[in-house]
């Protein structure tokens, strides 16, 4: 049993009654999910869950919202279990001895947004709907793109123009019918909006529709668990880090790991509630500005950073990215482009995670908390990397260089060497 929950003024709603956001706010009363968790944990415990062997997102059905089976709407990829790696050669030189990286890249359209997309997809299909929509910078859109070409369900995306070419290609090759807005992110975003009215068409666009959150707090589950070191069979709690660093734009990634969290502590199954990060670029800063002034109110920024993926003007999920950091004791961090870059480098070549931009900022973030020295050598720290380098290679080729071209002789090899 799940119901839904505003944000704003706490007015609850039976989930039949309600599609996207609270009635008596519009667009601002974003929907938490809520369950009647003293029944789930009676019924399935860390234990069940660390014996199965599904590796997926969909080996937490039980905590997802469907009134059946989750697994019976899930479209047939794997989503989700990505590897959790300690990296010691990447904590090293930060004077951090438990850093583990969270390589979302490794999900099948290359994103973090397939957890979101999966568990969206799965809800139209329980919901009997034939065309999805969203709005995208495009890792969202070929998420769902790819997501609904697996489950035969016809997608629609808008995209600012100025998207990454590997990400429209994306869109294009998985069959959606594409729109490339002339604009930012923000006018996509209500573009979508408007065009999901008009045409009757499920949207899923990030802090509308209340199940994004509830497929992305999937990674938060995942960490806990693979964090655990106990023999499964034995796994009675799971165990928590002390901090997560995860990039931030629209605000819903940070959102949904926080609410995986919650979820997780109102059944028991963790003891200790990690530190929220959030890492944002300089030049796109909506949420670390309110942050800093101590406020919930998001004003607009105008958002230029070469991290696609977080260039967000408006954050339609910001007053609850302020919430978790401020809740869980963590803060906000802002890092140039520069930094990200040098951060790219660093993963790929300390850890060989291959994170596009956006993806690298948590682990700009965390490198520069390391050099602020906030944070404790011996504390267990997760950097989740949200995409793949393959999603913008013109960026990486500025994070590596260019490669040397030379005549077909050892000679020249030589010279170079």
């Amino acid at each position: 049993m799940f119901y839904f929950k505003c944000t704003l003024c706490d007015a609850e709603y039976d989930s039949k009654d309600v599609i996207y956001v609270c009635p008596q706010h519009g667009a601002a009363g974003i929907l938490d999910t809520l369950y009647d968790y003293p029944s789930i944990a009676a019924k399935i415990s860390p234990r069940d869950i660390s014996n199965s062997r599904d590796y997926s997102i969909w080996r937490y059905a039980a905590l997802l919202p469907f009134t059946g089976d989750a697994r019976q709407y899930a479209p047939p990829l794997q989503v989700g279990w990505t590897p959790l790696y300690h990296a010691k050669n990447l904590g090293a030189p930060l004077g951090l001895q438990n850093l583990f990286v969270k390589d979302d890249g490794r999900n099948p359209t290359a994103s973090f947004k397939d957890r979101a997309s999966a568990v969206v997809v799965a809800k139209a299909r329980e919901l009997g709907v034939e065309t999805i929509t969203t709005a995208s910078s495009g890792n969202a859109g070929a998420a769902l793109a790819g997501l609904a070409a697996a489950a035969k369900m016809r997608a629609v995306i808008f995209v600012p123009d100025t998207a990454p070419q590997a990400k429209v290609a994306q869109l294009l090759v998985y069959g959606a019918q594409v729109f490339l807005v002339r604009g930012t992110y923000d006018d996509a975003f209500d573009l979508c909006l408007a065009a999901s009215k008009e045409f009757g068409w499920y949207c899923r666009n990030t802090a509308y529709n209340p199940y994004t959150v509830e497929g992305k707090k999937t990674a938060a589950l995942e960490i806990c668990e693979q964090l655990t070191t106990d023999d499964g069979r034995r796994t009675t709690k799971w165990v928590a880090p002390d901090s997560i660093f995860v990039s931030v734009g629209d605000g819903n990634i940070i959102s949904g790991i926080w609410k995986g969290l919650r979820d997780l502590a109102a059944l028991g199954w963790i003891d200790t509630m990690p530190r929220l990060m959030g890492i944002q670029a300089e030049g796109s800063a909506a949420c670390y500005n309110a942050w800093k002034a101590g406020t919930e109110k998001i004003t607009p920024v105008n958002a230029t950073t070469i991290a696609d993926s977080i260039s967000v003007s408006l954050p339609r999920d910001g007053v609850r990215a302020v919430r978790a950091v401020r809740e869980t004791r963590g803060a906000f961090l802002t890092v140039s482009d520069d930094d990200i870059l040098a951060a790219m480098r660093d993963l790929a070549r300390d850890a060989a995670v291959f994170a596009e931009p956006a993806g690298a900022a948590a682990y700009a973030g965390v490198a520069k908390a390391a050099r602020e020295k906030t944070l404790n050598a011996d504390e267990t720290i997760v950097c989740v990397v949200t995409g793949n380098g393959l999603k913008d290679v013109a960026s990486a080729l500025r994070a590596a260089g260019e490669a040397r071209v030379i005549e077909p002789t050892l000679d020249a090899v030589r010279a170079e060497i």
